[in-house]
Formats: C-alpha cells, structure tokens, sequence
C-alpha cells in the first residue's frame, strides 16, 4: 500500500509536470513576448546588444532608401515644373515663401539641392511672415534657417488681429488672410529686388482649387504654375505643381522638418477646402490612379470642347487670338493664344 500510494504521488507528480510543459508549449502560441523575454534571459548580452543593433540599422538603411527614392522623385517633379513652365531664369533672385508647413519645408529643402547642379546660376532666399497668431513659436524658423547658411528674413505684421477683428465669429477667414498675407510679400519682395516669389502648393492643391472653383466659384481654373501679378511687379511660381502631397508629407517626416501648426486656418470647421480634400483623398483609396488622370486633363485643355465664347470663336472654328485660315487652310504663324489671367481662389 505503501508503494502504490508512493507510486500514485509518484505518477500525479508525474502529470503535473506533463501539465506544466503542455502549457508552457500553449503559451508559446499565444504569448510571443513572454517567450522572447525568458529566451533573452538566457542570452549573454553581447548577443542581445548585437540582435539590437542589427535590427536598428536595418531600419536605418530602410529609412534612407526611402528618402532617397523619395528625394529623387521630387527633385525630377520639380525640375520637369521648372523646365515646363519657365520658372527659374539665369540671374533670378527666387523668394521661397516660409510658412512652417511641411510643403514650403520641402520646396525650400529641394530648390537647395537643384541649385547646387542647375545649368543656370540664380539666388535663393527664405523669407517668413510672422502674422503674431498666438502662441506662435517664434524661434523655430529663425533656428532652422540658421543651419541652413542662406539669407532670410523674418516679416512681423500683425494680421491676425486685423482677421479676427474683419471676419465674423464662423466664416472662414482664408480670404482676407491671403489678400494681406500676399500685398505684403509683393512689397517685400519689390523692396529686396527679387524677381520669382515661390510658394509650396503642390498638385493636390491645384486639383482641390479646381474642385472650389467648380462648387463655389462656378468658374473652370486652378491655380496657374506661373502667375504674374496685375500690375506687372511680381512673378509668383509653385515649383512643386507636379509633386504629390503624400509624398511631400512623407518626405517631411523623413527629413524631420520642425513643422509649425496653423492654427488661425488650419483648426477651422467645415473649411470648404478641407471638405475637397478629404473627396480627392477618398477617390486616391478607391480608385488609384484618379489623380493623375484628373491632374494630365488640367494639362491638356480643349477650348473648342467647352462652352465659354470668349476662350474660343464657334463661328469662325478657332481659338480667340488664333489667325483665321488662309486660302489654301494652312494655319498662319502666330504666338501662343492668350487664355487670360487665372485667378486663385483661397490660397
């Protein structure tokens, strides 16, 4: 009896352990970590330290591929903008337009990188308008342009006060904030003999301006590539018309731009901007591709497929400014025709 029952202990002793080892085997399924933590503990450290360091720069080196590929795509975008629509010319005086925004952060960043390999010679400077938004971090741009060792200046002008005293509580307040913000870069600029002001809007934005003017506007226009101010003064180019918001953005996290937060326009509700923008990102998920398509027809406009007489003469089969045909219906020798001067709406 004795022997049996030692034999019994013997065996639940037995069980038990078979028990603890099924779950041990259970939990391996189950509870990853855990396992990890007991394996590392049983590692020396020279392993660990090494496992670790191997993990962080593959990281690395993926990160760098990224920024490389992203840094070429955005270069090539910019460059092809530039050469299109004659941007930058031998001699010019280029005023990239700060706003703390992952967008004139990467403007800037890749306008720098061409200049070191452009086949023409042309001066960069970086100019910010501080509009006094409260709790404005005034030091982060001063900060970062300072390791750059270019030329910059930073504009105080109180025009927050002025929006918030002219625009109702719950109406947006882009409008006004845009007409001040640009009468005072055109004279900076007049004052500083700088002959291109650059701004960072990017493709996206020229899609959901084309989008505003539809809805609210009633008007057919986007922002132009190139825009020449009425009075003759200014030039103002957006060099990254070709570019892709998302991949400004990631580019910008990439390169860990200090980026500064708009809270005068950027908090507001139902911003008819943001409202197209949110459509355009939902199409990009659904249907790849949309965008680009979208983005080639603001490329390639038929004036004879519209319905607006002043662009093109129905009658007479051609565009306004185009010569009529001769005799023979070979098209006269003629400059490009003039479509007018496009408008911007809520930049």
């Amino acid at each position: 009896m004795v022997g049996e029952r030692a034999g019994l202990r013997k065996g639940r002793v037995a069980d038990t352990t078979y028990g603890r080892n099924l779950s041990l085997v259970s939990a391996q399924a189950y509870n990853r970590p855990l396992i990890e933590l007991l394996h590392e503990a049983a590692m020396p450290e020279a392993m660990i330290v090494s496992a670790e360091n191997t993990v962080t720069s593959d990281a690395e080196r993926t990160q760098k591929l990224e920024l490389n590929k992203l840094q070429k795509r955005l270069r090539r975008d910019v460059g092809q903008a530039i050469a299109d629509f004659s941007m930058i010319e031998a001699g010019d005086k280029v005023m990239c337009c700060l706003s703390g925004g992952k967008d004139s952060y990467a403007m800037l960043d890749i306008l720098l990188n061409l200049q070191k390999s452009a086949p023409v010679a042309f001066e960069i400077i970086a100019v910010n308008l501080d509009q006094k938004q409260p709790g404005f971090p005034e030091d982060v741009l001063p900060g970062y342009l300072a390791t750059l060792g270019i030329e910059y200046h930073i504009i105080e002008k109180d025009t927050y006060s002025i929006v918030k005293d002219k625009v109702p509580e719950g109406k947006t307040t882009c409008g006004l904030c845009s007409r001040l913000r640009r009468g005072i870069l055109y004279n900076f600029a007049e004052e500083h003999g700088v002959t291109k002001i650059a701004l960072g809007h990017h493709r996206d934005d020229l899609l959901e301006t084309l989008f505003l003017n539809m809805f609210y506007g009633g008007k057919l226009k986007s922002m132009p590539p190139v825009l020449h101010s009425d009075d003759g003064r200014n030039t103002v180019i957006r060099p990254m018309a070709y570019c892709r918001e998302k991949d400004i953005a990631r580019y910008a996290a990439l390169q860990q731009f200090p980026i500064i937060p708009c809270n005068l326009c950027g908090s507001q509700d139902n911003l008819q901007r943001q409202v197209i923008k949110e459509m355009l990102q939902g199409w990009d998920k659904q249907h790849p591709g949309r965008l680009e398509t979208m983005f080639r027809a603001l490329c390639n406009v038929e004036p004879s497929h519209l319905a607006d007489p002043s662009l093109y003469d129905f009658r007479e089969g051609r565009r306004i400014g185009e010569p009529a045909q001769g005799a023979v219906g070979q098209v006269m020798a003629a400059g490009e025709p003039d479509f007018g001067r496009l408008d911007v709406l809520n930049i």
